[in-house]
């Protein structure tokens, strides 16, 4: 029987605020920091009957200890969801979240579910990445892949290598860009609607309360990353200042049916247009994301020069100016991460996916005239992954303007 697939939405985003690796939520669970981005989306959406959602995918890179246990189930148990709401773990390491949200999405245009809630979760201060991991001896040994391709920073090393025109200036220049950004978007409130407070313990403090990001760091100049040592390479590239770091943090949001979205009255920020994956080699992973979109452009039947935002994940400067570069695009383009990114908010790994969409939600809201956008990333082992996404709030002002235009 052939079937009419539905238009899927991206209904709203939340997260915890980010946190450097074992210090804002040293003594907080993972699962805890998930439960507090489903409970704040459900509080936000009253419109929305708990027993409407459908499924809830959760994903985590390092499934071990609180951040395993099919997260996604226990989740959604521990945030007071009916026990009606199933729920599963995913895992594509950096790209967990944007995973998540793709894979509900497919469910949603086949019919199998109307709501979801997706998100990811990264405590990498309690679980490093690739903590009880037992990497199958043939990799190296069969030299299926370089050793380096098992080490982000040095893949980010290697991409320099493949594209000696991005200079340690340059990927600098970029970080002190991206931190610049969040501090206006900080002091624009821009960042802070998405945030969720997040009650943190300790037994030396007491409780307290996480209410912005920890990592951002203010006044950073391209002198100061100068001085930075390179910890990959000697002589190397790649630095603390240019990368992201080490975080922890939990994003979640809501995605539905275009027709159920407009049923219950919930918001629709953003409308799905097209993804694809694609892989490179596992040497150089941050080339993924050129790739992956050219695939999705193609499928979506649209050219670079219809995107008129993009939110690219900064696991490292060189990652993005490679992106930028391809595509002839320029690195301060007002139309690339306008709040900043994950070198100075961070980048709690499978999290992340749901962070940059969140971002370019933001960005379709206050840019109407824009029809697309994309959210794109590298991921660990040689891959790169797209969403290309439609502005609602584009088709309104369309239809505006043929109204206008039809009274004259």
């Amino acid at each position: 029987m052939p079937r009419e697939l539905r238009d899927v939405v991206f209904v709203d985003g939340v997260r915890t605020p980010f946190g450097k690796a074992g210090s804002l939520y040293a003594e907080t669970r993972a699962d805890d920091l998930v439960v507090n981005c489903i409970r704040e989306l459900m509080r936000r959406h009253p419109e929305l009957p708990p027993e409407q959602v459908d499924e809830v995918a959760i994903a985590a890179t390092t499934q071990i200890g609180d951040q395993g246990l099919t997260i996604g189930r226990t989740a959604a148990l521990l945030s007071g969801l009916p026990r009606s709401v199933p729920g599963y773990a995913i895992d594509r390491m950096c790209a967990g979240a944007m995973t998540a949200v793709t894979t509900v999405a497919s469910g949603i245009a086949f019919g199998a579910y109307d709501v979801a809630i997706a998100g990811g979760v990264e405590h990498m201060g309690r679980h490093p990445m690739g903590e009880g991991v037992d990497p199958n001896p043939r990799i190296v040994a069969e030299k299926l892949v370089d050793p380096s391709a098992l080490i982000m920073g040095s893949t980010a090393e290697n991409l320099h290598d493949r594209y000696p025109t991005i200079t340690r200036d340059r990927a600098d220049a970029f970080a002190v860009l991206s931190q610049d950004r969040v501090q206006t978007a900080y002091a624009d409130g821009v960042i802070q609607e998405s945030l969720v407070t997040v009650a943190t313990p300790s037994e030396e403090l007491g409780w307290g309360l996480a209410t912005a990001d920890e990592p951002p760091r203010a006044g950073t100049t391209v002198e100061g990353l100068a001085g930075l040592r390179t910890p990959f390479r000697a002589h190397g590239r790649v630095t603390a200042g240019n990368a992201a770091g080490l975080n922890d943090g939990a994003t979640a949001c809501l995605v539905a049916a275009e027709s159920v979205a407009t049923e219950l009255g919930l918001p629709i920020a953003m409308r799905l247009v097209s993804y694809a994956f694609a892989g490179v080699d596992p040497e150089v992973m941050g080339v993924g994301p050129i790739p992956a979109t050219e695939k999705a452009l193609a499928k979506a039947g649209l050219s670079i020069d219809d995107i008129g935002a993009f939110e690219i994940n900064e696991a490292f400067a060189v990652q993005v100016l490679a992106f930028l570069d391809h595509f002839e695009i320029a690195a301060d383009d007002a139309r690339v991460n306008p709040y900043g990114g994950a070198i100075a908010l961070g980048h709690p790994l499978a999290s992340s996916g749901v962070r940059l969409m969140i971002h370019l939600a933001r960005a379709f809201r206050e840019h109407p005239e824009v029809r697309y956008g994309l959210t794109t990333m590298c991921i660990g082992l040689g891959m790169g992954g797209t969403v290309i996404w439609e502005n609602p709030a584009y088709r309104e002002l369309e239809l505006g303007a043929e109204e206008e235009e039809a009274d004259l």
